[in-house]
């Protein structure tokens, strides 16, 4: 039996106890609705551009904040490696600040930027770069010292020798990293969004709370982690695949 049966087994097994469960249990519909019902809340939302509009929302913005906690958090992490001076100062704060939920930013967020987008941007971009910093810097680390060695004995310096020997060999933490970073910030976008509103998937759980709508509590939560299992087993997975592919450690 393949993994992808038994994964469709056991999912099927979950939906045919839900449905069962929530005819029998005698609760109300907006308490514990039926999984007919969510998924007729679900293809509605689809069809009526209602939730679909609230993914392009909040795709755009962890798009956007991924991007730019992953840039910062390159260079952040280069600099803690390559100098000692910035490990023992600024290397220290970024892992105190890493144990800080995200969310605890937005209060901040509001004063400095308002309730709006910028506010959400910002929690969703910090939740993911001091990981990514962590991460970075840990993967530059970890360059096997003999590379480096033949790389300077070949002349290789500066810009070259970071592109050339230091990225390439750290690219399986860089990766982990990511991947890492990636839920991270995307928690943190749905707690902004269900605090911040400004559209966006945490927006709706939060209007189908204010209403009573557990359906459409529930379409949404299925919503949020089909995108995630989406990004993390065909983006990422594939990303480590094809390194691993390449450097001979997977056929």
């Amino acid at each position: 039996m393949t993994t992808a049966l038994r994964r469709v087994i056991f999912i099927a097994m979950i939906a045919a106890i839900w449905e069962v469960t929530s005819k029998l249990s005698g609760l109300p519909s907006f308490m514990f609705p039926s999984l007919t019902q969510v998924f007729e809340t679900l293809v509605n939302g689809l069809i009526s551009v209602q939730i679909t509009a609230a993914i392009g929302k909040s795709m755009g913005r962890i798009l956007l904040g991924f991007l730019i906690a992953i840039i910062i958090g390159l260079i952040l992490g280069y600099f803690i490696w390559r100098y000692k001076l910035v490990e023992d100062t600024l290397g220290f704060v970024v892992t105190a600040l890493q144990s800080i939920p995200s969310i605890v930013w937005f209060p901040l967020a509001i004063i400095w930027f308002g309730l709006n987008d910028f506010s959400i941007l910002f929690i969703v971009t910090i939740g993911a770069t001091w990981t990514m910093t962590v991460n970075a810097t840990s993967g530059f680390k970890n360059v096997p010292p003999l590379y480096q060695r033949v790389a300077k004995t070949y002349g290789s310096t500066g810009f070259h020798f970071v592109r050339t020997v230091i990225l390439p060999a750290s690219v399986p933490q860089i990766i982990s990293g990511l991947r890492i970073a990636w839920a991270f910030s995307w928690r943190a976008l749905m707690a902004g969004e269900l605090l911040g509103g400004g559209g966006g998937l945490g927006q709706l759980l939060e209007m189908g709370r204010s209403l009573g709508q557990m359906d459409l509590v529930i379409s949404v939560m299925i919503i949020i982690a089909i995108i995630g299992t989406i990004v993390d087993n065909v983006v990422f997975s594939r990303i480590e695949r094809n390194v691993q592919m390449k450097w001979g450690v997977h056929s």
